[in-house]
This record gives C-alpha cells, structure tokens and sequence, in this order.
C-alpha cells in the first residue's frame, strides 16, 4: 500500500501493487490498510456471482476482492456520508477502470432489518457471500475525538449479532460469509453464527511469531452444519521485522488464505 498523493484532506492510495487505487480521508476516519486486505484474500479466488462488503468504508475490501477475484461482482455497503463520497469518487478514478462495471455502491445501513433492509437494497439470498471488517475496539478502549474514526473503529454491544443477522439474510444458501476481528471477540462471533453459518474456518493472525494474535480471519458456510476448524496460524512478520512472504502474498492479491 502506498500514498500516491494528497489532495485537500484527501489521499489516494495505491493497492495490490497498483492494481486499484482508493480515496481516503486523511488525518481523520479509519484508513484501510493490511486488515483489509488480509479479509479480501478469505474468499476463494473463483467465486462468482455478487459479494456485499458491509461497512465498506472507501471500499478497499471490495476492490481488493475484484481485483483478485475476475468474476466476482462487488456491492460497497457503507452509510456514512464522507466515507461514501470516498467510495463513490474511488469507483470513478480513471485507474479503476477496469472495475466500474463490477464495483458498485449502495448507501445503506448494516444493522437494518426485515423490510426496511429490503427496501434499502439488501435483498434476501442475493449475494453469493459478505465479508465485513466491522468495527471491533471495545467502547472501553482510549477513545478518539474524531467521530468519523470512533464510529468506524467502536463497535456496538451487540455488533456482531446484528451485522451476522444481515449477513445471513442476504446471502444465499451455502453462500459464504468472511470476517476479520479481535481474538477477544471470537465468544461473540461464534454465538452470532449459531444456526446461520457453519463449517467456520478460523485462522489466527499474529504480527510476530512469538506473541499473540492479534486479528482472527473466519470464513464460514451459510447452512453447513460441520464443526470449527482451527487452521494454521499467519505471521505477518519474522524476527528480523521483514514481512513474510505469505503475509505479502495474501495483502498484495497474489493467494488466497484458504488456498482455493
């Protein structure tokens, strides 16, 4: 990821080796960077159909996911204003060209339910899977006087609950949801996934070998009813500091996390 340049508050970024480039805020609201990524490379590389990212942002998840995934086409679900003129001014950059036909943008709000959900564009069993890097620090932790930053970056208590519920009312059967979040999170996810998701794969992602993880990536099947397989850990980063070359892989869209 690199800044190409600044523009009055406004940076445009350079993703998968300049494959896309994004429009983001600068000195305020949440910047994507590695964990994005990192959520784009859970889906397998051949799906097809429409893939929703919830809470889009600018949208890096959703165009890291076009960009690797040739038939997939992407909705950006984002409500917040700024963010959204971001992801609307990232679709039409001359350098996403190749993507304007597959990347879309939908202003609508994760947590709506029932007919007010449908009736702002999230159709029951429409997309082939969802993906969300929702908002997971605890209300507890050092708050920021930025409200753009806090309301992208501080999850509500019942997060994950009301974003799975979504989820699972939008994709379609044996559909795919994938996620990136805290270890401490995982109690949440797991109950928000009960009777809606299953077959979660979970791989714990670790900024050094000898310390703990500090993200976990799960992806899980809508009506599969097998059990939860831990997978092999991700290190992003080696004792010398160097970044592992899965780890640069998976960011710059060259595999993807489950191998498929």
């Amino acid at each position: 990821m690199a800044e190409i340049l600044t523009d009055a508050g406004y940076s445009v970024d350079s993703f998968h080796r300049d494959a896309f480039r994004l429009v983001q805020p600068t000195g305020r609201g949440h910047r994507s960077g590695v964990d994005a990524m990192l959520l784009a490379a859970a889906l397998p590389h051949g799906i097809t159909g429409s893939v929703a990212d919830l809470g889009a942002g600018a949208g890096a998840a959703g165009f890291a996911v076009a960009s690797r995934c040739p038939h997939a086409n992407i909705t950006l679900v984002e409500n917040a204003p700024e963010m959204t003129d971001c992801a609307r001014r990232s679709i039409a950059l001359a350098e996403n060209r190749p993507f304007h036909d597959r990347v879309r943008l939908l202003e609508a709000d994760v947590t709506l339910r029932g007919s007010e959900r449908e009736a702002a564009g999230l159709h029951r069993d429409s997309f082939s899977a969802a993906i969300m890097n929702p908002p997971f620090n605890s209300a507890s932790d050092r708050a920021t006087p930025d409200p753009l930053k806090r309301a992208a970056h501080v999850m509500a208590e019942d997060l994950f609950e009301t974003w799975l519920r979504t989820a699972a009312a939008i994709v379609r059967p044996e559909g795919l949801l994938a996620l990136i979040a805290r270890p401490a999170s995982l109690m949440s996810i797991l109950s928000a996934l009960e009777g809606r998701f299953g077959g979660a794969r979970i791989v714990p992602v670790h900024g050094r070998a000898e310390r703990p993880a500090i993200r976990i990536l799960l992806r899980a099947q809508k009506g599969n009813r097998a059990g939860l397989t831990l997978e092999p850990a991700l290190v992003l980063r080696d004792r010398e500091n160097r970044v592992t070359e899965r780890a640069e892989a998976l960011t710059n869209g060259r595999a993807a996390l489950f191998g498929d």
